[in-house]
């Protein structure tokens, strides 16, 4: 049994240390993902691959990245929060050490795709969620986005660095460094993550008795499965489901995996490019912690509405900046940036007032399943493109007109008794 740290040194609560611990494992998720946006010009000039084929490995992995998420929320119920993440992050250790030595399409496949998405779904925006549930009642939505915003934090400080480090030593040793960064990490998961606030004689952040959910055992695929079913039945799941869908579609599987290639068609080198996908980082996690704050004080309904819209009406203006002036380019940088992922802390407290707080994670994760199916739909789907028609543009506006759709669509959302739900 491991030895129980301290719980408060003054009057600082434990629940700040844990949630620093999963900002820190999110980044190290960030970086991993990053690779494919990173690597897709090396790979095509090194080993002669086209997009379309480097598409598919990062499509079949943000997708497993999104599948595994509710039966790893289930897991986290039952096998628990810190062993579900010590296993991921060693399958992803290993999965893209792998995926250094691949001489074939299909080697990149199964260990990238396959193996690292896997072990990502693990460390799933449900783990997000579930921290952010479990440890935090006060301060909820603000937790909420700042761990979704290690995405963009993992952005800043891997993208420059990858790229460096493929045009420099060759597209291998880039994964080699996200892989010893995962390995790494696993220290500070076993020495620091409880998976209850009892485990350490503490309440939720804010909580009071009535609010501390309720340890739940089982089979945790049964789990997940049994809240999909009842789920299912209620209009606002699929409203979310949908919205998130085309939240995927819109960001990491289209701007995260093709941005730095889209800019290489236009002239722009891999580094100045990074550069920018990194400051989109930067501006995202400003976004995002803000987006928390204000899923907890406006109707996120119209939060929503907001985000979705002015993400569309970017995606139309990027095919301009990127043949106007490179200053264009930072323009969209910046604002597409503030809105990356600016959509999920109202995602997930829309998800857990109809849901509620023990069945809302695992109910998040099949709507994160969805935003992720969208993200790898596009990412092969814009590699497609390109491979067919050497441009990104049908893309680009397939993405925007399918934003504007979703900002439309958030109004339909009526949340769903948490008593009727259960009983269906």
């Amino acid at each position: 049994m491991s030895p129980r740290p301290p719980v408060r040194i003054g009057r600082f609560h434990y629940a700040w240390l844990v949630a620093a611990t999963t900002f820190l494992v999110l980044i190290i998720a960030a970086g991993v993902r990053s690779t494919p946006g990173v690597l897709m010009l090396p790979i095509e000039r090194q080993m002669g691959w086209s997009a379309q084929t480097v598409s598919a490995a990062a499509a079949i992995n943000i997708a497993l990245f999104g599948l595994i998420g509710p039966f790893a929320a289930a897991l986290m119920q039952t096998f628990g929060v810190r062993r579900t993440m010590v296993l991921g992050l060693l399958l992803v250790s290993a999965s893209v050490a792998l995926a250094g030595f691949a001489r074939e399409p299909w080697q990149l496949i199964v260990t990238y795709g396959i193996g690292a998405g896997t072990g990502l779904g693990m460390l799933a925006m449900v783990l997000a969620a579930t921290i952010a549930n479990r440890w935090f009642v006060a301060q909820r939505g603000v937790v909420t986005g700042a761990l979704m915003a290690a995405t963009a934090t993992g952005q800043l400080i891997f993208l420059p660095v990858l790229a460096r480090a493929a045009e420099h030593f060759g597209w291998r040793s880039a994964t080699w460094i996200v892989a010893s960064a995962a390995l790494a990490t696993v220290v500070p998961v076993i020495v620091l993550i409880r998976d209850r606030p009892s485990d350490v004689g503490l309440m939720a952040l804010g909580a009071t008795e009535a609010s501390v959910v309720p340890v739940r055992g089982g089979n945790p695929l049964a789990i997940a499965l049994g809240s999909l079913r009842r789920a299912s039945r209620s209009s606002s799941f699929w409203i979310l489901a949908g919205t998130f869908f085309i939240c995927g579609a819109s960001t990491n599987g289209l701007i995260g995996t093709h941005f730095i290639a889209a800019c290489g068609d236009h002239g722009i080198g891999e580094i100045p490019a990074a550069s920018m996908l990194a400051a989109m980082g930067v501006f995202d996690l400003i976004g995002t912690t803000a987006s928390g704050w204000l899923s907890d004080r406006v109707d996120n309904r119209m939060l929503l509405f907001a985000y979705y819209g002015l993400r569309g009406l970017s995606l139309l203006a990027l095919p301009f900046a990127l043949d106007a002036s490179f200053g264009g380019l930072w323009i969209f940088a910046i604002f597409y940036g503030l809105d990356w992922i600016a959509t999920v802390p109202p995602t997930v407290r829309l998800a857990t007032q109809a849901f509620g707080a023990e069945e809302g994670p695992i109910v998040y994760g099949w709507i994160g399943a969805a935003h992720q199916l969208g993200a790898g739909a596009i990412a092969f789907g814009a590699g497609s493109i390109r491979t067919a028609f050497a441009s990104y543009t049908p893309a680009f506006e397939i993405s925007g007109l399918l934003c504007l759709a979703a900002a439309f669509a958030v109004f339909a959302f009526r949340a769903t008794s948490r008593a009727r739900v259960a009983a269906a």
